[in-house]
């Protein structure tokens, strides 16, 4: 199903007037590069409020941005151009932020009071860090809500981001081995191959950026590997420390495959969704109420939900009210508006879960649909 504005084609006023351009559907890829230029073109012309969100991130120092080779559209790797809230499913590595931005980053999540307060382990993840920014990861917050950042994010996306909310900021993921360990072709080549940091899986939410934060020299394996529409693995590398994948996660199957040859694998991983409160958004719960404070997570999500419910009923209305002195009200436009707000907030609803019904911790049985698919090939 393709992403919709909810309020239709005739709709003079729509929210995302002054945001990037989603690349139209169905395109080729090289058609697609074209249309993510002309994107972030028309991104850097608009108004997106402040140009700077703290005084620690500092753009001209700290982002050392190279456009990735290539992007991947979702054709390419076997889906439908519609699957998704983007045509595009996962960049090229390419270089985002300065190896003195990624010290400033791991200073920050290897403080003890971090990595005490705001661990978490599952049954698909040894050792995750969770909710700790802005109040112990300030540089970190501020560097993912930079508007340069996002511009960025969003060029590479295909779509206007921003992220989900505060509590999805640097997502970390580890592993920290205790001793070396090094490659071995034929440790490779056998099951052991298929061990993972993290589990095969699909996103809670659209998009992701994830970061190398570690050095990445001599170390062989550590790549995020996908599953393709057609069930093969394609494997995408960041090759050093600074560099990042954007992925749309929520609709692609992967997992984060553990290194040899280095004595860590650190990912931070920031989520995202679309800036317009008009598109569609399917952000489900499912892969982080049990790794969460849900406190904090639902109070976030409700919050930014009824934002943007706040926003589309304010659009609405104003319609309504000129449609009405114009003695032509759009029932239709208003019967689509009200059936998106239904489905919207049942939606919300069912991703609301008593705190009694969440088990810590357990996501195997969540994920065991993109666990289960046989891998027939690498690429």
């Amino acid at each position: 199903m393709a992403t919709p504005d909810v309020f239709g084609p005739g709709t003079s006023e729509r929210f995302y007037s002054k945001t990037i351009n989603s690349p139209r559907l169905n395109p080729s890829s090289k058609e697609t590069q074209e249309s993510l230029k002309r994107s972030f073109a028309r991104y850097l012309a608009s108004d997106h409020g402040s140009s700077a969100i703290g005084k620690l991130f500092d753009p001209n120092k700290h982002l050392a941005y190279e456009e990735p080779k290539y992007i991947h559209t979702m054709q390419d790797i076997g889906f439908p151009a519609t699957k998704g809230v983007s045509p595009v499913a996962v960049s090229e590595p390419f270089h985002l932020f300065s190896e003195d931005a990624v010290n400033i980053m791991r200073a920050e999540i290897l403080d003890p009071e971090v990595q005490e307060k705001y661990s978490y382990t599952s049954d698909i993840a040894p050792k995750q860090l969770r909710g700790y920014a802005p109040k112990h990861g300030k540089f970190i917050f501020e560097a993912w809500k930079h508007p340069e950042t996002l511009s960025i994010i969003s060029k590479i996306a295909g779509i206007d981001l921003v992220p989900v909310m505060d509590y999805e900021i640097g997502h970390i993921n580890m592993s920290i081995p205790g001793e070396k360990k090094e490659y071995d072709n034929s440790v490779m080549n056998s099951e052991e191959d298929e061990e993972a940091i993290v589990g095969w899986h699909r996103d809670s939410y659209p998009f992701v950026c994830v970061l190398m934060m570690s050095d990445t020299n001599g170390m062989v394996g550590g790549e995020t590997a996908l599953r393709t529409g057609t069930g093969e693995i394609k494997k995408v590398r960041g090759p050093q420390k600074g560099c990042a994948v954007v992925l749309q996660g929520r609709y692609i199957d992967h997992q984060a495959l553990r290194a040899f040859g280095g004595q860590e694998r650190i990912t931070m991983v920031t989520s995202f969704r679309p800036r317009s409160p008009g598109l569609r958004d399917d952000t489900v719960l499912t892969t982080v109420r049990p790794i969460s404070n849900l406190s904090d997570l639902y109070g976030q999500t409700i919050e930014y939900q009824l934002e943007n419910a706040e926003a589309r009923i304010r659009q609405m209305l104003k319609n309504v009210r000129d449609s009405m002195k114009a003695g032509a009200t759009d029932v239709s436009s208003i019967k689509s508006f009200l059936d998106f707000e239904i489905r919207t907030m049942t939606h919300l609803n069912n991703e609301i879960v008593d705190e009694s019904l969440v088990q810590k911790g357990h996501l195997a049985e969540v994920c065991k649909d993109a666990a289960s698919a046989k891998r027939n090939k690498v690429e």
